[in-house]
């Protein structure tokens, strides 16, 4: 049955057939994006040349910073819920950001000032933060201008997310151009204007969001809690975690710590619901043995973890103890699983087993923003016309290749439908890790003996299968989040998919530390270092994608698509950014 557009309310003011709040909310976000990924195009480069860092530390750092963006929208996420709502979460978020980006304009003097670098440190975490209060939020306030049924909200987040990439292409260039040719102070405080751009943009377009966003309970956010409204005193648990990031980029030790140990409680307590809970109505009533031996095996890997961060393990015993604690685990719940049927619960596993296989895809796609960008300065022929284009625009090529690819992606998904031949998810997912191999081995191809410069061609191959597989993983993944989880654990899974986001970014910062290693830093060794790692990776990603792809018809049995009705994300076939959509499944499906 065909859905025809809602009416638009009496007096509504449209453009192109859409509320003008929706174009509040893409303006806004494209100067948001625009000044994320602007500064982002920059940051490795500030590490190493203005900062001092080594390249491998360099690269931890950025992992870390990414990483703790990828978390904080959880935070962000639930306080909206909550109590602030979408918009004043936004706001807060932007304001938030403005400080942060104009806070990376004050350059000091470099390696030597730790007075600048506490408040480079700082500006870091105030980005962190805000990046969460608005990422998980301003996507939300999309789906709520319209009804659930409108056949318009497709629509809708296909122009919204081409403000995101607008911005994420526009913010690259401009930024890197301006901070690698005049000065860093100048690239960032390009990113500052662009915020805070969009800060105005959402606070003078309040009128035109129709009353979408606001708090669930205005009156709650009035009262007093110690003194102190709960609204403020909310404001000032935000300004608390930015305090704590402020801590945790310097630290990133414990970062990885943190994600290891929160990463192994989540998935095993995901598994141990799905096993146990599902199949006999409560951990009260599952079988004691197995029981104790699923929870045994979370405590060894958490334990693990523990001691490498202690220094009591070295890092090769405490990944031989995590894994064997997985494996032990995971073998109760094959033992668990082996003549019991249910559907719920088969569902989760395969949402598990694409949650971790996106956990290596964003560990070799985040390669862009730190190791592949700094390839790209110091060992490809940059020169077009006589011009060295610097580095960092680069960056710019991943969200150009998404403005143009997404929708012949989206139809090329739907007349593979149609003739009964579209791949299934897992499918999708080992082909998006194929690319993503590809992508490093052409680039392997392309190095040429030490000594040679590498032909621009070859970088804008690399980008290319490198949004190709994202095409292929990231709106697919989504989607299938949703679809999977029952109604009672969306969140839940939602959440996961994005730590396992988290999990991906700081580990991308781990490969990139190898290709910066400090016994092959000088020049001679340098190209040939990046390019033996990025050999490795691209082979192993193959296999991978390989194996994928041969046991996704397993995966596909596991999702039982035939007793599973569809109720798929919004816009889900144009999504291409990681986070895209937020975690409020409840507003943004259809």
């Amino acid at each position: 049955m065909a859905h025809t557009p809602a009416a638009a309310p009496g007096g509504e003011r449209t453009f192109l057939g859409h509320p003008l709040g929706l174009f509040i909310l893409f303006f806004a976000e494209m100067w948001e994006r625009f000044s994320y990924y602007g500064m982002r195009a920059l940051l490795i480069f500030y590490l190493t040349q203005h900062w001092l860092f080594s390249k491998s530390e360099s690269g931890v750092i950025y992992g870390a910073y990414t990483a703790l963006v990828y978390i904080t929208p959880v935070l962000g996420g639930y306080l909206a819920d909550r109590y602030l709502g979408q918009r004043k979460a936004v706001l807060y978020g932007a304001v938030l950001l403005t400080f942060g980006h104009f806070l990376m304009g004050f350059e000091g003097d470099g390696g030597n000032d730790p007075a600048s670098l506490n408040i480079f440190w700082l500006a870091l975490a105030f980005i962190i933060v805000g990046s969460g209060f608005l990422k998980a939020n301003i996507s939300v306030i999309v789906g709520q201008l319209y009804p659930r049924t409108d056949v318009r909200r497709d629509g809708a987040y296909t122009i919204f997310y081409m403000g995101i990439n607008l911005g994420a292409a526009l913010g690259a260039l401009l930024c890197g151009y301006l901070g690698e040719t005049y000065g860093w102070s100048y690239g960032f405080g390009a990113a500052g204007v662009g915020m805070l751009l969009g800060l105005i943009v959402f606070v003078l377009g309040k009128p035109l969001l129709n009353g979408k966003g606001e708090a669930p309970d205005p009156a709650r956010l009035s009262r007093a809690v110690a003194g102190i409204k709960l609204e403020w005193l909310l404001y000032i648990l935000g300004l608390v975690a930015v305090v704590a990031c402020w801590w945790l980029v310097q630290n990133q030790a414990v970062v990885g710590t943190l994600l290891g140990i929160g990463g192994t409680i989540l998935i095993l307590y995901v598994l141990g619901v799905a096993t146990f809970v599902f199949v006999h109505g409560s951990y009260a009533a599952a079988p004691k043995l197995p029981l104790a031996l699923f929870t045994l095996g979370g405590a060894i890997a958490i334990v693990a973890f523990l001691g490498m961060f202690l220094g009591s393990l070295s890092d090769g015993q405490a990944q031989n103890t995590a894994l064997a604690g997985f494996a032990l685990s995971l073998i109760v719940v094959i033992w668990q699983s082996i003549g019991r049927t249910n559907h719920d619960r088969d569902r989760i596993f395969a949402a598990m087993f694409l949650i971790i296989g996106s956990i290596l895809f964003w560990a070799l796609f985040e390669q862009a923003g730190s190791s592949l960008n700094l390839l790209t300065k110091e060992h490809v022929d940059r020169t077009v016309l006589g011009w060295n284009i610097p580095a960092s625009m680069f960056q710019s090529l991943n969200a150009i290749y998404i403005v143009l690819l997404a929708p012949l992606f989206a139809w090329l998904w739907t007349s593979l439908g149609r003739k009964g031949i579209e791949p299934s998810t897992p499918a999708k997912f080992g082909l998006a890790v194929i690319q993503l191999g590809a992508g490093f081995l052409v680039l392997v191809a392309g190095g040429g003996s030490e000594g040679t410069m590498i032909p621009l061609v070859f970088i804008f191959l690399i980008y290319l299968l490198h949004t190709t597989g994202e095409l292929c993983l990231s709106p697919v993944g989504l989607s299938a989040m949703n679809r999977l989880a029952p109604a009672h654990m969306a969140s839940l899974i939602m959440g996961t998919w994005f730590f396992a986001s988290a999990t991906g970014n700081f580990a991308a910062g781990l490969i990139a530390a190898a290709t910066g290693s400090e016994s092959a830093s000088g020049e001679a060794a340098g190209k040939s270092t990046v390019l033996d790692v990025y050999s490795t990776i691209g082979w192993v990603a193959i296999g991978v994608g390989i194996a994928i792809i041969v046991i996704s018809p397993l995966i596909k049995k596991l999702m039982h698509l035939d007793t599973l009705k569809d109720d798929d994300l919004a816009g889900q076939a144009e999504l291409a950014e990681p986070q895209a959509p937020g975690i409020h499944l409840k507003d943004e499906t259809r």
